[in-house]
């Protein structure tokens, strides 16, 4: 890996091993990024905790959100506070109007699949 690690937070993150969310915790702790985890309910992956509400997180590079766009709206101030590089809206999250709140504010959205771009290392 020649990239230097990205602290990522995923946004509905959950226990479940069959949804992406899941997934992509293993794939970023695979890749050596460091992760947090916000979900519904709290739990573990990859020994790492899930942690529910809103904690107060800090050098957060992403955020990768697999939380549709109408679930988003109460997020929309806490991921702006938090000062992300960028916000990785995975299918099936992405939200036109949040993407260009985020920009206003100088965080880069990116419509894309985290899996995928950790695959082919354009992370």
């Amino acid at each position: 890996m020649n990239e230097s690690p990205k602290k990522t937070l995923i946004i509905g993150a959950t226990e479940n091993p069959t949804r992406y969310a899941n997934r992509a915790a293993h794939s970023l702790l695979r890749y050596g990024h460091p992760i947090e985890m916000v979900g519904l309910r709290a739990g573990t992956v990859g020994g790492q905790p899930i942690q529910t509400g809103q904690p107060e997180l800090t050098d957060i590079d992403t955020i990768t959100m697999y939380v549709g766009a109408r679930n988003q709206e109460p997020l929309y101030e806490y991921i702006k506070s938090l000062k992300p590089r960028r916000v990785i809206f995975n299918p099936g999250a992405e939200n036109p109007a949040f993407e260009a709140d985020l920009r206003k504010e100088g965080i880069e959205p990116i419509d894309a699949c985290t899996l995928v771009m950790l695959s082919i290392g354009n992370y």
